[in-house]
Parts: structure tokens; C-alpha cells; sequence
């Protein structure tokens, strides 16, 4: 089975099955029916792309509802720590965060739901990020919480004076201040 269950209700592993040989590899980074059979119905309408350098921290983020994003993130090239935030009220793992390394080598990705702040910063030189989202970005929906909140103690794997930051990543606001309106329905 090519999904990985997390302790995170409805976040996901995808482990896509890997063919190689001399001439190199091949994988499907996405089948619909594969999706469909593990009940997952999502119809993705964008797909988004980033290269960032070594230290770069994006996020957290996240768009609320009706504009919600679920997102298939997987890395192109490179080496990401992504970071997953639950923030729906009622979910037993809320304002918990979830951590994993995506590669190009390993080509694992991460399904996260909407209900979720999503970031990630770049382990190696450089990375190429790129997400499939089920909903069209929306600046109206736009939320944010501080990647360096000390409430979450995310260990983003990159040392302080090395970190790059946009300047609207400099100024979200906590967990605990953030606006959103996310409402678990386990």
C-alpha cells in the first residue's frame, strides 16, 4: 500500500512505487484511481512550484474556509524538513506538529488537509518544492502562524543566524492569536 498512515487524523504519507533500471526510474506521482481506492477524492486545480537556497523557512501557512487548501507536497530536487501544524479545533492532535524529510531520492510526499498550517525550510544547497492544492490561492483567506512560535517548538533543523526569511514570514502572529476556521470533523 502506497499510503502511510500518520497519528495525524487525515494527514498522509505517499510512498509512490519506484522503477528503476540502468536507464534510471519512473513513478507515478499521482493516479487518481489510486487516490479514489484509498477514499481520498480530491480534484486538484493548481499546482505550485519553488526553488529556495539552503536556510530558507516558509510559512506557516494556510488559507481559510471556503478558500481552504488540502495540499500533495513532494521535493523535485533537493532536501526539505516539511512541517504540518493541526489547527482544527477539536482534533485530538490539534495545535500538534507534524515532521518529515522529503527528498528528491526518497520521493515521498506528504497529502496534508485543509485544517493544517503547512512550511517548510531547505536542508541542502537548494530545493525544488513542488504542490498540488485542491483550491485556487486566495490572498482573502490567507492566515499565518510564526514559523519560531515557542509554543509549537518546531526544530526547523537550520541554525538561527543561518535562516532566510521573507518579510512577511518575519510578522505572522502565534498559534494562540492566529485566526482561523477550522473545525474538526473526524
Amino acid at each position: 500500500m502506497p499510503f502511510i498512515k500518520t497519528d495525524f487524523p487525515g494527514l498522509l504519507i505517499f510512498q509512490p512505487v519506484v522503477y528503476e533500471d540502468a536507464r534510471g526510474y519512473f513513478f507515478e506521482s499521482y493516479n487518481q484511481r489510486l487516490f479514489a481506492d484509498e477514499g481520498l477524492h480530491y480534484h486538484w486545480i493548481q499546482d505550485n512550484q519553488s526553488c529556495s537556497h539552503y536556510g530558507v523557512i516558509r510559512g506557516l501557512h494556510y488559507q481559510n474556509p471556503p478558500k481552504a487548501q488540502t495540499k500533495l507536497v513532494r521535493t523535485l530536487e533537493g532536501r526539505i524538513l516539511d512541517v504540518a501544524v493541526d489547527i482544527r479545533k477539536g482534533s485530538p492532535t490539534f495545535g500538534q506538529v507534524f515532521s518529515i524529510e522529503l527528498t528528491a531520492e526518497n520521493k515521498l510526499q506528504v497529502l496534508i488537509p485543509a485544517g493544517f498550517a503547512h512550511g517548510f525550510s531547505v536542508l541542502s544547497t537548494h530545493a525544488t518544492i513542488l504542490y498540488k492544492c485542491d483550491n485556487l490561492y486566495s490572498k482573502e483567506a490567507e492566515g499565518s502562524i510564526a514559523y519560531n512560535d515557542p509554543a509549537l517548538q518546531i526544530d526547523w533543523k537550520i541554525p538561527a543566524e543561518k535562516i532566510i526569511l521573507s518579510d512577511k514570514d518575519r510578522s505572522h502572529p502565534s498559534f494562540k492569536d492566529c485566526t482561523n476556521h477550522f473545525e474538526f470533523e473526524g
